[in-house]
């Protein structure tokens, strides 16, 4: 079974797939990838199931060594990418493309140029033990595969039996400047003074350097509460943004807890949950409302 060598891990670099769904009920979150679209683009290059599990390398750093020959590619947060041969010979290789590493070859990652995570998969998919059905590791409940570290041998499993179609995926690179999310008002968005959503979405935030998979804490306009203590523990999904007494707004990703008991008083859109993983520390965010949700939400937007 081929093999790929871990030598280095950056800052943080976990195996994930499309994580846990359906388990919420038990006390077991998702997790998964961070930026799923990303992960689902590089196993679709390699002809691999969309949920197969690869590397999600946090602001680069990477380095590993393939032992027999694999297939790989890198989607995400584009970043330089160099492939070193047995033989000495470099070259460097492309993002969301197809490529090949030989046996013994070495795969350096750099630090992204714009986005947050990059996302390594392998042909064949990273075939480390499954806990739960997934072999994604959640960063909060500890639950799933260890981290990698160097001197990791993580195998890698028999290549499905289609062949890639397309060597090149050209789509749109994660956003540089100022990222607009857009979100649904509530649940408790009634726990806020009026005009809480008006300032949410007035002026933008910035992601703060202690964000994490669980969460982007944002710097930012203070949410003032209407309502003094705390709900009782209720689910919590991923893109919910949870205020805590600081009035400074948690915007939920992949490794979020299953409860909590600071009240949400809007939630990003799916569609734009994996676009906020990419989002560096210093990166300007700014919440806007859908046209249905600022109708039906004009009330609780402006100050009677």
């Amino acid at each position: 079974m081929a093999e790929l060598e871990v030598l280095a891990t950056g800052p943080l670099t976990t195996v994930q797939d499309l994580g846990r769904p359906g388990r919420a009920h038990l006390g077991v979150g998702r997790s998964g990838a961070a930026d799923r679209g990303a992960l689902r683009l590089g196993n679709r290059l390699l002809a691999n199931p969309e949920g197969a599990a690869a590397l999600e390398v946090t602001l680069g750093g990477l380095r590993v060594r393939a032992r027999g020959h694999l297939v790989v590619a890198l989607t995400g947060a584009p970043c330089p990418a160099t492939v070193v041969e047995a033989s000495g010979r470099g070259r460097v290789i492309g993002h969301q493309s197809v490529e090949h590493l030989p046996d013994g070859a070495t795969l350096w990652l750099g630090v992204p140029v714009r986005g947050l995570r990059t996302y390594l998969a392998v042909r064949g998919g990273l075939a480390v033990p499954e806990v739960l059905g997934s072999r994604s590791t959640d960063t909060l409940a500890g639950l799933g595969p260890e981290r990698p570290s160097p001197g990791s041998l993580l195998p890698v499993g028999p290549p499905p039996p289609v062949h890639p179609t397309v060597d090149l995926a050209p789509l749109p690179w994660p956003d540089l400047g100022e990222l607009v999310l857009e979100l649904l008002p509530g649940p408790r968005d009634d726990w806020f003074r009026p005009g809480a959503l008006r300032a949410l979405c007035a002026e933008p935030y910035e992601v703060t350097a202690d964000s994490d998979r669980v969460g982007i804490r944002l710097r930012g306009p203070r949410l003032e509460r209407l309502r003094d203590g705390e709900l009782p523990s209720e689910g919590m999904v991923p893109g919910a943004l949870q205020v805590p007494p600081s009035g400074r707004p948690t915007l939920f990703l992949a490794d979020h807890p299953v409860t909590g008991g600071y009240p949400v008083i809007a939630v990003v859109r799916d569609r734009d949950v994996d676009r906020a993983a990419q989002a560096r520390p210093g990166q300007r965010v700014r919440f806007r409302t859908s046209a249905a949700a600022r109708t039906a939400a004009t009330s609780r937007l402006d100050p009677p």
